[in-house]
């Protein structure tokens, strides 16, 4: 999805929040189970953007008018370098509603895992300013 991509690149935060439908459903390579609601699936996006350094998209894989994509980037966390991939489905009306994101290697994983930890107690607080 090339408008999420162009955002991303860009840093534009509130671009990325406006791609994302309110049912959206996040997936995160480091948690158990999904977030569901457009709320925290932007305050998470948010904190990634403090967390990944050096961040770049390096392909896209997908039909561009489909409404599946992915997204492969690179990244570093810390020491940690790490590959990902962003899997994008968009509904009906263009919006993003499903986002699962997977990374490797695990040090990788476990790097991001560790970083967004610190960070859940604002991201929760973030959230919950959100959907208020």
């Amino acid at each position: 999805m090339r408008a999420f991509r162009e955002a991303v690149e860009a840093g534009d935060l509130d671009a990325i929040e406006a791609l994302l439908a309110e049912d959206v459903v996040f997936t995160s390579p480091v948690a158990f189970k999904p977030y569901p609601g457009k709320a925290i699936t932007a305050a998470v996006l948010r904190a990634v953007v403090q967390v990944f350094e050096d961040f770049r998209y390096v392909r896209e894989i997908g039909d561009p008018d489909g409404p599946d994509h992915a997204l492969v980037f690179q990244a570093r966390v810390g020491d940690r370098e790490l590959t990902g991939c962003d899997f994008l489905h968009v509904n009906e009306d263009g919006l993003i509603d499903d986002l699962m994101v997977m990374v490797r290697p695990l040090s990788g994983a476990q790097a991001l895992g560790a970083a967004m930890g610190a960070r859940f107690e604002q991201i929760a607080k973030d959230a919950e300013a959100r959907s208020a």
